[in-house]
């Protein structure tokens, strides 16, 4: 899959395609359906496929002070996308002059100049245009003047109730993993590379692999069980805290993730930690040796939590 930044970085030859528009954060089981249908589509019109969304995500640019916790940074959620016949992904911008685009501009420069859309598959919510103006209907009105074909997908729901990022979101904040994972299709995963830290950890007899997170918040805190990938011999059990560290004074949040039995230097890798039980909340002690003791009780509840499940999976 190709990712293209930018509208000024398409060319000719990306004209003419399948396509579909929206945020994808987490992409989660309701975007995989969408996903699905646009890759039959395309084979059978012989296009590519495209995925369009947005960096920033519209609503962190309008009012970042209430924006959720994105599920995936672009990193992130590229590499999901990769995991299906999604042949080009197209990053636009979100700024100012995106934003002020009419639903006409936006379907004449981005959707008909630019790309060339013969097919476009959305949301049955989606909007999109200086206002939020336009809508599902007037694509259809626009798609057959302009020649390309318009469908949306229905909701895809789980347990009677739809899929969306929102809900997973609240799964997670709940501490809800194997709800979020439901949703999700696969564990929640977040990407990063390994970085020095203050080695606190270390001194103490619990090293750990720093991930910086990148992102304004989080949606999820506390300690967990994970699981490690990207190593040699995948995936490593470990325990990790997401957190801001408030006992030895931590001012941004930091993923730390203490690897059982594991002596490598990963120091610049590139890894992904799935998150798959948690433990219990961050919270501040009176004294680095109350963190400590409590750090050496997580170990043991984690390699707990990987034995018991290690064990029932053999039954």
């Amino acid at each position: 899959m190709r990712l293209i930044r930018g509208l000024h970085n398409l060319r000719d030859e990306h004209r003419n395609c399948a396509a579909t528009i929206g945020n994808f954060d987490g992409v989660h089981l309701g975007h995989q359906a969408v996903l699905g249908q646009l890759a039959e589509r395309a084979e059978e019109l012989g296009l590519p496929s495209v995925v369009v969304t947005f960096e920033p995500q519209p609503q962190e640019y309008f009012v970042p002070e209430q924006a959720p916790p994105r599920l995936s940074r672009l990193r992130e959620k590229y590499a999901a996308l990769r995991r299906y016949s999604v042949d080009r992904m197209l990053c636009l911008r979100f700024n100012r002059a995106l934003a002020e685009l009419t639903p006409a501009q936006f379907v004449r420069d981005v959707l008909v100049d630019r790309l060339g859309v013969r097919y476009l598959s959305v949301g049955d919510d989606f909007r999109f245009g200086k206002d939020r103006a336009g809508d599902f209907n007037y694509l259809c009105e626009v798609g057959e003047e302009h020649g390309f074909q318009v469908v949306h997908m229905h909701t895809f729901d789980v347990d009677n109730e739809r899929v969306s990022s929102t809900r997973i979101r609240q799964a997670l904040e709940k501490g809800d993993l194997a709800g979020a994972e439901v949703l999700l299709g696969r564990p929640y995963r977040m990407l990063g590379r390994v970085a020095h830290g203050d080695k606190r950890g270390r001194d103490w007899g619990f090293p750990t692999a720093n991930i910086f997170l990148h992102r304004n918040r989080a949606p999820i805190g506390g300690v967990f069980a994970v699981e490690m990938f990207g190593l040699e011999h995948e995936p490593v059990a470990g325990v990790a805290n997401v957190g801001a560290r408030p006992t030895v004074g931590g001012t941004r949040s930091l993923l730390e993730v203490h690897l059982f039995d594991f002596s490598e230097d990963i120091y610049g890798r590139h890894v992904a930690v799935d998150f798959v039980h948690k433990l219990r909340e961050e919270r501040r002690y009176d004294s680095f040796d109350a963190l400590k003791e409590q750090i050496a009780r997580d170990v043991v509840d984690a390699r707990d939590f990987f034995r018991k499940r290690n064990t029932s999976a053999r039954v």
